[in-house]
């Protein structure tokens, strides 16, 4: 990207070979002066992520939330680590914010804009880190403190907004209800993938939690007088099977029962399941919904069972790629040596962050850690996101997003063009 001479970047970069910042872990400070030839953003130098110290603080503690897993709102770990790091480096920080207890918010200057980034550290039940949340973590926190030497040479502020239990339950949705992104400026957090691109695509999504209430009977002597609550589920499943035929290709419902008797001899008089469905836009989320409500609804007819369901608080929203933010990032990527795709291909899932780029100007990168064949939530997943290629992954990230605050504090005509494509998705 070129920029006119006088730029309040190319005031930035001018400084070359002079000390940018005092800058160190707690309240060491020390001079950090860039290495070697200028380079197009200073902060790719700067010890917090090129250093070798750095470097390895960043992977034990990425390492660290990798080893001790944790669910969601259950991060307790998590969040403290990740806040004494960025406590250690500078950063104010509030705990607990929104008013849940592994929430969190780190902020580094004064006023506008206020860029955030978002960490995300909950482990999926059994499989611990098999979304790679800890390397999230990591590059955020990374990313941040790297950007201190920016904010201090051109004002405004970067965030981490720690934000938990991204998976199943939408922390990120509760907390923007609850203001955590009011005063945001532009959003972004890239997660491990088997893919290098600088947009995903994400559905929306819903839960839905159902029940059958059936009568139980003994079901060798007596099964006519029971009514069989765990064959409404199976026809349920079969429906639904059915309806996936004939909807949209992007749109997915998929679902586990959870309770379906106790013993085989007995009729079942109660049978409980949980259910995701997702569509492309919210419009055909709210058709579908209606349409697989309709399965459960006939399998209580069939079998006399009755139906109770509930739909989930949190609609995760589809993804809303800002183009500018997502070009500079891809730029930033390619020069750490990677080939990044500026749209995502290949399947999609849904993702909480969603619903905050509808509200602010917003990416969500992906960073290769893995080929392209080894599925996310898989145990293969969550040993790659404790190897070298992991490690190697969030360094980049972190090191890509360092340079986007730097893109976005330097050009005011940059991030005027950023929000200007904001509005006009919204008109």
């Amino acid at each position: 990207m070129q920029y006119p001479i006088g730029d309040v970047r190319s005031r930035f970069l001018n400084l070359g070979e002079q000390s940018l910042r005092r800058a160190g872990s707690g309240r060491e400070a020390r001079q950090i002066k860039t290495v070697g030839v200028l380079s197009p953003h200073p902060l790719i130098h700067l010890g917090f992520i090129s250093h070798p110290a750095r470097q390895k603080q960043l992977r034990d503690l990425s390492l660290k939330i990798h080893s001790h897993p944790e669910l969601g709102f259950k991060e307790v770990k998590a969040a403290a680590w990740l806040s004494q790091y960025l406590e250690q480096n500078g950063f104010s920080i509030e705990r607990g914010t929104c008013q849940l207890a592994t929430a969190f918010r780190g902020s580094y200057g004064k006023g506008r804009p206020a860029i955030a980034i978002l960490a995300e550290y909950d482990a999926l039940p059994e499989l611990g880190h098999a979304c790679g949340h800890n390397l999230i973590a990591g590059s955020a926190v990374g990313a941040a403190v790297a950007s201190k030497a920016a904010i201090d040479q051109l004002g405004g502020s970067v965030l981490v907004i720690g934000t938990p239990a991204e998976e199943l339950y939408g922390g990120k949705i509760i907390m923007a209800e609850r203001g955590a992104f009011d005063n945001v400026d532009a959003a972004m957090m890239v997660h491990p993938s088997g893919h290098d691109s600088a947009t995903i695509q994400a559905l929306a999504c819903l839960s839905l939690e159902v029940q059958f209430l059936g009568k139980a009977a003994h079901a060798a002597t007596r099964p006519e007088t029971g009514i069989n609550a765990l064959e409404a589920m199976l026809l349920s499943f079969a429906a639904i099977n059915s309806l996936r035929q004939h909807i949209e290709d992007k749109a997915r419902i998929h679902g586990i029962i959870t309770e379906g008797g106790e013993a085989a001899n007995v009729v079942p008089a109660r049978s409980a399941g949980k259910f995701l469905v997702r569509a492309e836009d919210n419009a055909y989320l709210d058709e579908l919904k209606e349409r697989v409500l309709d399965c459960f609804v006939g399998a209580a007819t069939a079998t006399g069972a009755r139906l109770e369901y509930q739909w989930g608080k949190e609609r995760y929203a589809p993804m809303r790629n800002n183009p500018t933010l997502a070009g500079l990032f891809q730029q930033n990527m390619q020069s750490l040596g990677r080939k990044v795709e500026l749209t995502a291909s290949g399947r999609v899932g849904s993702t909480d962050m969603g619903n905050i780029s509808q509200k602010v100007p917003s990416i969500h990168p992906t960073v290769a850690i893995v080929s392209a064949e080894v599925a996310s939530h898989s145990p293969d997943f969550a040993l790659a996101a404790a190897s070298e290629a992991g490690i190697k992954g969030m360094l980049d990230a972190a090191k890509a997003m360092a340079m986007t605050v730097v893109d976005l504090l330097a050009s005011p005509q940059t991030f005027t063009k950023v929000k200007e494509e904001f509005g006009k998705a919204d008109s």
